[in-house]
């Protein structure tokens, strides 16, 4: 670890994966009340579980930026972080915001939690990804000003790279359009456009801004392969996710009452979204084949290529699958959005905390700049288990997609809605399973950094290979 700053960043990546642990066992909750539609009810209905695993989902990935943060900006500035301590008081007051927002979707009932934090005084609650509080929302924006401050300033008085350029755009655009979500216009049509203008663009947007420069930094860290090579890549890589993005926007805009043109520009953009995916595909494949060094950190290496190439399979392949209207028009909100979804969150940004994590946590842990080899093994296993079972999801769910499109929309006697979901329930049981796998290797990466040191500290080729 090049600065005693950077030491912050280990709160934030333990909140992070305390968590994602969390959101994975909501997750679990939910698909058995799929098939078990009365498990765990009334203590916690669907509705309910589904808010936590979400918002677990959206608040362990910020944690997640912000640690990460937090140790890439201090080495790319070349100085010490402009405040630790702020960094650690925002720390606090994001996680003690966070639990008693999760305890009261739990112990409260939503209306009633709306009543006790002033939702009558400024509506912004009841919309999906965004059911936090009104008051958790302002501790929301208090603590990203903050956090902007610190590695602002930081930026501001270092030096100054694109890696840690495009992270500051990304992260000033996240806070800036976290604001919507305070606009709750009473018009339904204005509050969907609006919606997507938080979830869309944050995750196909500035969140892509956030994912290549960890990537990049990573990179240039695992690989030796020369800064001003990799930059060249991110410019790219960033101008095709933000021109493809921004208008891809469209495609949320087909079904709420937007003009029609929207189903042609939504469509045509939205098709060229995988296009940034691929070139990070390519991007991270050609540096480390390029790579000028072998660093001992094998397990880092692995998570940032695995981000490339789930990132393309979730977010641009399944993507594409249903971007366009005429598809569209049958397969919107089936389980073939949720099958996209899952694979993208976890290839994009799952992966890249990970990473990041991955690469940091040696330095935070035992001051080395790779884990001990058998805490590495233990990762490329975890890498495995996970990926392969968020896959086995993805399939699984994009059967039941196919099969819930073709009865219950597009075949000449549609079925019930109900009727269906009893019909493709086999496929929720497997998504089950997939998930229990999912978990097993979720607790095996957190069980990785509890080896303790010991000789050899690096994990040789061989042992890697096998492992990988």
């Amino acid at each position: 670890m090049k600065y005693q700053s950077q030491s912050v960043a280990k709160p934030y990546f333990i909140a992070a994966l305390g968590l994602f642990l969390g959101q994975i066992v909501f997750g679990l909750i939910m698909g058995l009340q799929y098939v078990v539609g009365d498990f765990l009810f009334p203590e916690i209905p669907f509705n309910v579980a589904r808010m936590v695993h979400t918002n677990l989902l959206i608040v362990w990935l910020l944690f997640g930026f912000m640690g990460a943060s937090y140790f890439l900006i201090p080495e790319e500035a070349e100085r010490e972080l402009f405040s630790p301590k702020l960094a650690i008081a925002l720390f606090w007051i994001f996680l003690v915001a966070g639990a008693l927002t999760i305890v009261g979707y739990l112990a409260v009932p939503y209306a009633r939690l709306a009543e006790m934090t002033g939702n009558d005084l400024l509506p912004t609650m009841g919309r999906e990804f965004l059911e936090q509080p009104t008051i958790t929302k302002i501790g929301i924006v208090v603590v990203a000003l903050g956090f902007l401050f610190n590695v602002g300033m930081t930026v501001l008085t270092g030096r100054k790279t694109v890696v840690n350029i495009v992270l500051m755009t990304g992260l000033t655009g996240l806070a800036v359009l976290f604001l919507f979500s305070f606009y709750n216009p009473v018009n339904l049509v204005l509050d969907k456009m609006f919606w997507w203008w938080v979830v869309h663009l944050w995750v196909e947007g500035v969140w892509e801004l956030i994912m290549a420069s960890i990537l990049a930094f990573v990179l240039i860290k695992t690989t030796g392969v020369d800064r001003e090579v990799i930059e060249k890549w991110l410019y790219v890589i960033i101008a095709m996710a933000l021109i493809t993005g921004i208008l891809g926007t469209g495609h949320h805009y087909f079904w709420i009452g937007t003009p029609e043109y929207w189903q042609y520009l939504g469509s045509i953009f939205s098709a060229l979204e995988p296009i940034p995916f691929f070139m990070m595909t390519v991007f991270a494949f050609n540096m480390v084949n390029k790579r000028r060094k072998q660093h001992p950190n094998k397990a880092a290496v692995l998570w940032a290529l695995g981000t490339a190439v789930v990132a393309f399979l979730g977010a641009g392949v399944w993507g594409f699958l249903h971007t366009l209207a005429p598809v569209n028009y049958y397969t919107h909100g089936s389980q073939i959005t949720a099958a996209h979804g899952h694979l993208a969150f976890y290839g994009a940004y799952v992966l890249i905390v990970l990473t990041m994590i991955s690469y940091a946590m040696p330095y935070l842990r035992w001051n080395q700049s790779a884990a001990p080899w058998r805490a590495q093994v233990m990762e490329m296993w975890s890498f495995w288990l996970m990926t392969i079972s968020m896959v086995s999801i993805t399939l699984f769910l994009t059967a039941a997609g196919i099969l819930q499109v073709w009865m219950q929309r597009a075949a000449e006697e549609p079925q019930a809605f109900m009727v269906v979901q009893e019909k493709i329930a086999l496929f929720y049981w497997m998504r089950e399973y997939a998930g229990l796998v999912f978990l097993t290797g979720l607790l095996l990466y957190l069980a990785s950094f509890l080896v303790k040191n010991e000789a050899p500290s690096t994990i040789t080729n061989e042992e890697a290979t096998a492992a990988a």
